[in-house]
């Protein structure tokens, strides 16, 4: 009986050191691809379509803002980032100028794209894919059940400290911004879809009637 005892309970244990062994090697694995798989997201998801759920930290500790969306690229330079709740609020990218439109204002803010794109987190999901010229990126471990990415902005006036990317599958997961304030931004991608073509109609905007216009 007792060797019995002795023989299950080493079963056991070998049980539990397979289950640790590939936990282990699972997460190795998943960290060491993770760069490769942002650069082939960015090489081979040209365009796009999903939606996203976003929550701003402030540095403050004040209650973190919650929103939710959705959003289309396509690559290089053209994208709608479409707030749906608590607030209604439109980002516009023609390939030239990146529009603002805020409902609730009436306001349109307008600037060159190349001028609010630069070093910034848009950069990944709407860049070309020259995007590792504008950060620095680092293995950042297996966690979640995602490869992260950490990535640092090579221009020191670029907004924001440092950005953590999780990847699953070759597919971008989650955002993690860190900006110079010190406040921090969570973005989920509850989907995100590649797809062989997008309407391009979806990519510009003209200013609703009576609507304040900065910037033009």
């Amino acid at each position: 009986m007792f060797r019995s005892i002795r023989a299950a309970a080493l079963r056991q244990a070998g049980w539990a050191a397979l289950v640790v062994a590939m936990v282990f090697s699972t997460s190795a694995a998943l960290a060491a691809d993770g760069i490769e798989q942002l650069r082939r997201f960015v090489a081979q998801t040209r365009h796009a379509q999903g939606e996203f759920e976003q929550t701003v930290h402030s540095a403050s500790g004040r209650k973190p803002q919650q929103a939710r969306g959705q959003f289309a690229f396509s690559r290089p330079g053209r994208f709608r980032w479409s707030y749906e709740a608590p607030y209604p609020q439109l980002l516009v990218g023609d390939g030239e100028r990146l529009w603002s439109w805020d409902r609730d204002l009436a306001q349109v803010t307008v600037r060159p794209l190349s001028e609010a794109l630069g070093s910034t987190p848009a950069a990944v999901l709407v860049g070309s894919s020259d995007f590792e010229s504008a950060f620095d990126l680092a293995d950042g471990g297996a966690s979640d059940g995602l490869a992260w990415v950490v990535a640092r902005p090579r221009q020191a006036d670029s907004g924001f400290e440092s950005m953590r990317l999780g990847l699953a599958d070759g597919v971008l997961r989650r955002m993690e911004m860190r900006d110079s304030f010190g406040q921090h931004t969570v973005i989920v991608f509850t989907r995100l879809a590649a797809v062989q073509t997008i309407d391009p109609q979806l990519f510009r905007f003209t200013p609703p009637p009576g609507a304040d216009v900065i910037g033009q």
